[in-house]
């Protein structure tokens, strides 16, 4: 649909913004990532702000319209940051006009991140940049598309005709002091269990919560059978020290098969722009427009937590030892916070 007699409506700028690490492979990773981003907005539409009526002509395709760019932006460990990206922003803006972007969390769940340090960071840049206009989108996390991604993942790594029903998977996330944001990786793991037709899917965290993915590989192993599988899906982002961490813990605990991060898949890269796209039908802002996720009705709250406390009382029940933690391992941060 053309919006205007001269042409199709303008939008603002993509700029996803990753956590960045130390890492050299998860900037790689990023990169890719956006590429897909860039080939999948291809045929992908916008109707702002509703579908046009009958008889008017298709919207107009994302990379025809003016204004549209993906860019990648970074919170710390590498470059660019965010502050970096919306100034080249800025001054690439025609004239006085206001500089609107639309911000993407490249975050698997609504937590610190994506509710502070992504507002903090745009406030700040916004008091150097009078003219920019932000909006933040949700999260990238929950989504129906990144399940299908770490099955899609997991299953390149698994032997072939492994038995799903005689097979337990661990849904390994980074973990977060957030319990809300543990409850999210909870239930995604209850989800697939349910959706997948395997034995078993239980969360487990490489920091901040519990089990660790270690013990929960252990534990399943020895709930059995005898002959069942225990796989480990990487529910990660990128390669990294979490990834890393998680690999080696799983196979040091007889895991069989340990997925690789979700990375670069046309899934998560249509997570983005599926986030991009809700996001632009909120009108931009000085500053920022800040949306941490979906907003879940009560009883959505209540079944998330309720499935956190399962898995809090599996791992509780089936693991007898713990080693010492400290930092950002402290496997007691969760239960002290909730």
């Amino acid at each position: 649909m053309l919006d205007r007699e001269s042409g199709p409506r303008p939008v603002s700028p993509l700029v996803a913004v990753a956590h960045g690490s130390k890492d050299p492979r998860a900037a790689t990773t990023i990169s890719a990532l956006m590429s897909l981003v860039r080939e999948r907005a291809r045929p992908r539409a916008w109707r702002y702000p509703a579908p046009p009526l009958a008889g008017t002509r298709p919207a107009a395709r994302l990379p025809d319209r003016p204004g549209f760019a993906v860019r990648a932006a970074f919170l710390d460990h590498c470059a660019p940051s965010l502050a970096q990206v919306l100034s080249e922003l800025d001054q690439d803006a025609p004239g006085t006009a206001d500089t609107e972007v639309t911000v993407v969390p490249l975050l698997l769940t609504a937590a610190y991140h994506a509710a502070i340090d992504i507002p903090a960071q745009l406030a700040t840049a916004s008091a150097g940049l009078p003219r920019l206009r932000a909006r933040q989108a949700s999260a990238l996390g929950p989504h129906p598309l990144l399940l299908a991604a770490a099955e899609r993942r997991l299953t390149q790594v698994m032997a072939p005709g492994l038995p799903r029903k005689r097979t337990s998977v661990v849904l390994a996330a980074a973990g977060s002091s957030d319990p809300e944001a543990n409850a999210q990786v909870a239930e995604l793991a209850a989800r697939w269990q349910e959706a997948g037709g395997w034995r078993r899917v239980v969360p487990a965290f490489a920091s901040a919560a519990f089990p660790a993915p270690g013990e929960a590989v252990r534990a399943l192993r020895a709930e059995g059978p005898v002959d069942g599988q225990v796989v480990v899906a990487t529910y990660l982002l990128a390669p990294g020290y979490f990834a890393d961490k998680i690999a080696r813990q799983a196979r040091q605990a007889g895991a069989t098969a340990v997925s690789e991060p979700l990375g670069a898949a046309p899934e998560v890269a249509d997570v983005i722009i599926d986030r991009y796209l809700e996001a632009l039908r909120s009108p931009a802002c000085p500053g920022v427009q800040a949306r941490s996720g979906p907003t879940p009705g009560c009883g959505a709250v209540s079944s998330a937590r309720t499935l956190l406390r399962m898995s809090v009382s599996w791992a509780l029940r089936i693991t007898r030892t713990r080693r010492g933690s400290r930092g950002r391992d402290d496997v007691n941060t969760l239960t002290r916070e909730r």
